[in-house]
């Protein structure tokens, strides 16, 4: 199923979630065939919007941050949140978790890490401080915990269907890009409290 998003998937540090509406205000004196490179690709929330509100323009998206690759991890990080769950049962909602639980938890993600990708950004949205975030084991298993378990499975819904991925450093992608026809660029930037849009 394919649904418009107003957030990206999955927790990223620096959304764009609070731009959204007066970047689809910006985003309509542009042509609806465009070649829309999101430089700054992050969670991709610029270049799903700009996908859905103009459907036949081609979205070139910079996944400089591989968030590709957990979108398609979504299900293995599902499968974890799930076991987790038995073992924090009765533990209220973003308290501390117990030293005894956190060993029970950390051996759960072990046996993932050991096999290949961990989520390690998602699992620190349910498992640390607000806005706290790791991306290894190691660093995983030095925080204190808290009750933050997501009640909802994650789902994709088709996040970034028909947008074509690169990976690549900004200033590659400017310069090969440049001299095509038809182009914009997708940039956003913010300002203390001024919103600023460069396409």
């Amino acid at each position: 199923m394919y649904i418009k998003h107003t957030s990206a998937p999955l927790p990223f540090q620096g959304q764009k979630r609070n731009f959204i509406k007066q970047f689809k205000e910006a985003l309509k004196g542009f042509p609806e065939n465009a070649i829309y490179v999101d430089l700054f690709g992050g969670s991709g929330l610029l270049s799903h919007t700009v996908k859905t509100e103009k459907p036949n323009a081609k979205v070139i998206y910079n996944d400089f941050d591989n968030f590709k690759e957990r979108l398609e991890s979504i299900p293995l990080t599902n499968e974890i949140i799930s076991k987790l769950k038995p073992i924090l049962i009765d533990l209220n909602k973003n308290s501390k978790i117990p030293i005894c639980l956190k060993s029970k938890v950390l051996k759960i993600i072990k046996s993932y890490d050991n096999i290949g990708f961990v989520d390690y950004i998602t699992l620190s949205s349910n498992l640390l401080f607000s806005m706290k975030y790791v991306q290894s084991f190691k660093d995983l298993e030095k925080q204190t915990f808290y009750n933050n378990l997501r009640k909802s499975v994650y789902k994709n819904n088709g996040y970034l269907q028909n947008v074509e991925f690169i990976h690549d450093d900004y200033k590659s992608v400017f310069e090969k890009y440049r001299k095509h026809d038809n182009i914009v660029f997708l940039v956003v930037s913010s300002i203390s409290k001024h919103r600023l849009f460069n396409l």
